[in-house]
């Protein structure tokens, strides 16, 4: 059955397993399964600081959310969106993405771009319905917007954008205390890109025109799954060091940045058997997408829900066309920029 699922190749910015390697313009890439996992578990590896502005801003958003918060204050803000995330039920998050997703297909004629129409849309609207946003398609509207400018570095123009967005999502969030605030917008925010980018990503390798169906009979979780690992929407996450420490064999001085490159460590063959092939259900697979540790994604199983509710319906429905498939610019992110798709 495994020579009936497509290839996937690695993207041709995804570098080859190694030892950590230093270069002057980039800092440390970290590449290698196990030692990938051991700086996510690591203390001496942190998130780089970031600076904090008015409330209501982008600058606050970052410097109040999990996210990005120094270990003194991550533990409780992390709590928030656990909590949070605690009263959901992913059995009921997959469905209504699924109604929805139904809904706009019914309404989309012959064909529609599914980065527009569904995979930046239908999961924020049910996570903004389901934490209570006063209007979740203003809210996802809004987070797409601060998704654009989320981490630092991009264009300035972006970030007033962004300003304008935390402020409106301030007065649709539910109420209670800013930090709280701040951290169920972050969740939003976390699951933008990254859930938008799962389904793009699943759409365009599974959903060829030339497969008359979806092959085999998988189920769609461990689909997804095996996508996460080999075409991940976050390809690295950044940490800096806070102490000299050793890994991979190298000594890493203090203060110097790093990326953990999840795409590149989830094909690592010391972990995965030939780890190119797509495998769904892969026993004991233990890819890095959603990180680990302490700061592991709090919403995984939250975001393959809402992520697999809007494939459910794509792979009964829908073949995507043989247009060339381009990325946004970013040097973390995978996410298409449109994906069209015709719908029967």
């Amino acid at each position: 059955m495994t020579d009936t699922w497509p290839v996937i190749a690695p993207a041709a910015a995804t570098p080859a397993c190694g030892p950590p390697s230093f270069a002057p313009a980039r800092g440390w890439w970290v590449t290698r399964h196990a030692d990938v996992r051991a700086a996510l578990t690591d203390p001496a590896f942190q998130v780089p600081a970031v600076d904090t502005g008015p409330v209501g801003t982008l600058a606050w958003l970052r410097s109040e959310v999990s996210r990005f918060s120094p270990p003194q204050r991550h533990a409780g803000r992390r709590a928030i969106g656990v909590d949070a995330l605690a009263a959901l039920d992913p059995d009921d998050l997959r469905h209504e993405a699924g109604r929805l997703t139904t809904g706009v297909l019914d309404a989309a004629g012959d064909s529609l771009d599914v980065m527009r129409d569904l995979a930046r849309a239908v999961p924020l609207r049910v996570l903004a319905r389901r934490l209570d946003y006063a209007d979740p398609v203003a809210a996802a509207s809004a987070v797409a917007v601060v998704a654009a400018a989320y981490h630092p570095g991009v264009d300035p123009a972006l970030v007033e954008r962004a300003d304008r967005a935390v402020a409106g999502l301030l007065t649709l969030a539910p109420a209670g205390p800013p930090e709280v605030r701040a951290n169920l917008i972050g969740l939003l925010v976390q699951a933008c890109d990254a859930t938008a980018g799962l389904i793009g990503a699943a759409t365009h390798h599974l959903l060829a025109p030339a497969v008359p169906d979806p092959p085999g009979a998988a189920e769609t979780a461990d689909m997804l799954s095996e996508v996460l690992r080999l075409d991940p929407p976050v390809r690295a996450t950044r940490r800096v060091t806070v102490t000299g420490v050793r890994l991979g064999g190298q000594h890493l001085p203090p203060g110097s940045p790093v990326q953990l490159r999840f795409d590149a460590a989830n094909r690592d063959p010391r972990e995965f058997t030939d780890p190119d092939a797509f495998r769904p259900g892969r026993p004991g697979a233990r890819m890095v997408t959603f990180g680990a540790g302490e700061r592991g994604c709090p919403g995984d199983r939250h975001a393959l829900a809402l992520a697999a509710g809007v494939f459910d319906v794509l792979r009964e429905r829908c073949r995507r066309t043989d247009a060339v498939l381009r990325h946004e610019p970013h040097l973390t992110l995978r996410v298409p920029t449109t994906l069209e798709v015709t719908v029967r």
